[in-house]
């Protein structure tokens, strides 16, 4: 049934009333809110130290929920890598969940997902983090993990397990570069803004070839060198009591000696004032036989 003349004619009146209201009565609040203070600046009490062997620690107190985070940052990413052995930061993070001498695998999640809590990792250009989110009473469990994985890893680490990891690292670039669309965009852009020999020039997950000729021995090498705790912050945030969390890494992490001194890849400056024009040849057209379908 079609509203009557007046109904129609009376309703843009109304929601016209109606804004004009709505815009009155939130002004007051609006000129309230731009004369209040500003919001304070963030501040995250924190407390940071060294110990002996080169280990950078960081603890923050926050007793809002029973839970607390241990975040094992490793200053070492894919810039650290070289022409031709590409992929190994990356590589290294599938590893480190492989478990160490004294934690096979599994037992990690199973102190962590088992418990209501999670764990995963990140390799970027400059550096690769592991971290643990658990309930309180659960980080002594997180301390001696990472512990054992920076100072016992590769002591159960073999071809099988390197083989396995190698394998899963590559169909993960098929997955998320090679075969998705626009995937290689990034690597493309990078490999044309940087010269060959730069450390942002490769993608962090590297190339086939690279990781199909790197070995064992290539990447326990770049283990002992990187991942070492003179070139290793540790953070614990969250609900922790700070006496015993600081017995508990000294219990774990002292013995674990330094490693050797780390030389910085340094790079020329990359200014170019010129423009610059990426051509990139498309895939092959697809066809398709009569009796046959797309493959």
């Amino acid at each position: 049934m079609k509203e009557p003349f007046v109904t129609r004619a009376v309703r843009p009146l109304f929601l016209l009333l109606l804004s004009v209201g709505m815009v009155a009565g939130l002004a007051p609040l609006t000129a309230g809110a731009r004369q209040s203070a500003p919001p304070p600046a963030l501040n995250i009490p924190f407390e940071k130290y060294t110990l002996s062997s080169g280990l950078t620690v960081v603890l923050a107190e926050d007793h809002a929920t029973p839970t607390v985070s241990v975040l094992m940052m490793y200053h070492v990413g894919s810039k650290n890598e070289e022409v031709g052995r590409t992929g190994f930061a990356h590589l290294f993070e599938h590893v480190m969940f492989t478990g160490s001498a004294h934690v096979p695998y599994g037992v990690q999640d199973r102190l962590t997902e088992g418990v209501g809590g999670q764990n995963n990792g990140g390799t970027g250009n400059d550096t690769t983090t592991y971290y643990e989110q658990v309930p309180s009473n659960y980080l002594e469990h997180q301390l001696w993990i990472e512990a054992d994985k920076m100072g016992w890893l590769l002591d159960s680490l073999d071809m099988t397990k390197y083989n396995a990891q190698r394998e899963i690292v590559k169909n993960e670039r098929r997955q998320r570069v090679d075969n998705q669309p626009y995937g290689r965009a990034g690597e493309l852009i990078g490999a044309a803004i940087y010269p060959p020999s730069h450390p942002y020039s490769w993608p962090v997950i590297g190339s086939m070839q690279d990781l199909a000729a790197a070995t064992v021995d290539d990447v326990k090498r770049f283990f002992r060198l990187y991942y070492a705790p003179n070139n290793t912050t540790l953070v614990v945030s969250g609900d922790f009591n700070p006496a015993h969390t600081k017995g508990w890494i000294k219990k774990y992490f002292d013995e674990i000696p330094s490693g050797q001194p780390i030389t910085r890849p340094k790079a020329a400056s990359t200014a170019n004032a010129r423009g610059l024009y990426i051509n990139v040849t498309p895939f092959a057209k697809r066809t398709r036989d009569a009796d046959r379908p797309f493959r």
